[in-house]
């Protein structure tokens, strides 16, 4: 019997998300991702040596709702996730999901030669790799 082939990130991977500039304000970036019915914002680098990151609507709700500051006054890299977790475009996705549970995290952006490819979350995981391989 031959082995199957292992279902990559880039197998199972989406395109559901903006990509932002840090100094965009809250309030752009919500409005951003209403407009493009997202769920999470990447937060592009400001240089080669720089890194990626990344606000999800749970940042904006702990940290600019709950503290009660204004959206229009606090830019995106005051309350973003840096540096991003990210994973390779060919790796298994079951060390993606080795990863996710060992780091508490649900989704990460999917990174080849430095750039985001797409984004994969154990929603995609299960959903899309899992059933494929049933």
């Amino acid at each position: 019997m031959k082995p199957s082939l292992p279902i990559r990130n880039s197998d199972v991977m989406t395109n559901d998300y903006v990509m932002v500039d840090g100094l965009h304000t809250v309030a752009e970036a919500i409005k951003l991702a209403i407009s493009h019915n997202v769920s999470m914002l990447l937060v592009n680098k400001r240089h080669e040596h720089d890194e990626f990151g990344m606000v999800l609507m749970s940042d904006i709700a702990r940290k600019v709702l709950a503290k009660d500051k204004s959206p229009e006054r606090v830019n995106v890299y005051e309350i973003m996730i840096k540096p991003v977790f990210s994973v390779h475009a060919d790796m298994d996705i079951r060390y993606t999901a080795r990863l996710f549970e060992r780091f508490g995290i649900n989704k990460a952006p999917v990174i080849e030669a430095g750039e985001i490819l797409g984004v994969v979350t154990y929603h995609d995981i299960v959903l899309k790799g899992m059933m494929t391989q049933a």
